[in-house]
């Protein structure tokens, strides 16, 4: 069966929750429940875009796109926030196919750029993300909760 790539709306956005759930217990960020609900809902709201991957009713992939203004970019810029794929999806093409699409998404809705960041020790998310053509920026990130 063939995988379909569409762009969540806010009846099919709590479809990505499951998804991006795993996905932040695996990267150890303190996120979900209500907390991780009420941030994909805001992001649809004109924020940013959810991609959902389905084969057939099940999503098994996920692309998380947040828009932000950027000085160093002089303009729009989409911050890929989340790409997961399920892991007996993985290695068939799909993170790329999903890249692609968001890729797409963005550049439709005026970004000039995509931004992204990868766990020091995801070399396979890195190495996709080099395949399609980005590079690493010479500085780190830093975060604080407000």
């Amino acid at each position: 069966m063939s995988i379909e790539i569409e762009i969540a709306t806010t009846s099919t956005a709590g479809d990505a929750l499951p998804l991006l759930a795993v996905q932040f217990e695996e990267h150890h960020i303190a996120l979900g429940g209500e907390a991780l609900e009420h941030a994909v809902h805001g992001l649809i709201d004109g924020r940013g875009r959810i991609l959902l991957a389905r084969d057939a009713e099940r999503v098994v992939g996920v692309a998380v796109l947040s828009y932000t203004w950027a000085l160093e970019h002089g303009g729009r810029v989409t911050w890929l926030e989340e790409l997961y794929v399920i892991p007996e999806k993985r290695a068939s093409g799909l993170g790329t196919k999903l890249l692609h699409r968001a890729m797409e998404v963005a550049k439709a809705d005026g970004s000039i750029a995509m931004d992204l960041e990868v766990d020091v020790d995801h070399v396979r998310a890195e190495n996709l993300y080099r395949r399609e053509g980005f590079h690493e920026l010479p500085r780190r990130r830093f975060a604080k909760r407000l």
